[in-house]
């Protein structure tokens, strides 16, 4: 739950504008492991493009923002939605994951755990800027 009046570009911004230091260095050992295999690091990508954090924008609405990028071993989508009942919102963060082979499959065995950790600490930064808490 989260303070009323927020924005979903806000409440992405907050998540991955900044990350504590631990996921920031996740993060950069992810990409020195892959970028031998050819996957894309976060910032490679069409500069000119609208992004999020590391991740381009796909589709933006009032309540919903779709991030995410492809590459040859997975597509990789970000939902970032809020749903407003009252004076509460509550923001959902989701993400989807398409591997496309053995090098996929085995990136997103590898990276799971830390993914949910990860996603569960961005999470926490929306509730963390909530004055109403």
């Amino acid at each position: 739950m989260a303070e009323q009046g927020l924005d979903v570009g806000t409440v992405a911004e907050r998540m991955f504008a900044s990350s504590p230091a631990w996921v920031t260095l996740l993060m950069e050992l992810r990409n020195v492991i892959v970028r031998p295999f050819g996957l894309k690091a976060g910032a490679d990508h069409d500069p000119s493009q609208d992004t999020i954090g590391i991740f381009p924008v796909i589709a933006r609405r009032a309540d919903y923002l779709l991030l995410g990028f492809d590459d040859k071993h997975q597509d990789f989508r970000v939902i970032v939605r809020i749903v407003s009942e009252a004076d509460l919102q509550t923001v959902t963060l989701t993400t989807v994951c398409r591997t496309h082979n053995l090098l996929g499959r085995t990136y997103l065995a590898a990276i799971l755990p830390f993914h949910r950790l990860i996603v569960r600490t961005l999470l926490s930064q929306i509730a963390a800027h909530d004055p109403s808490r």
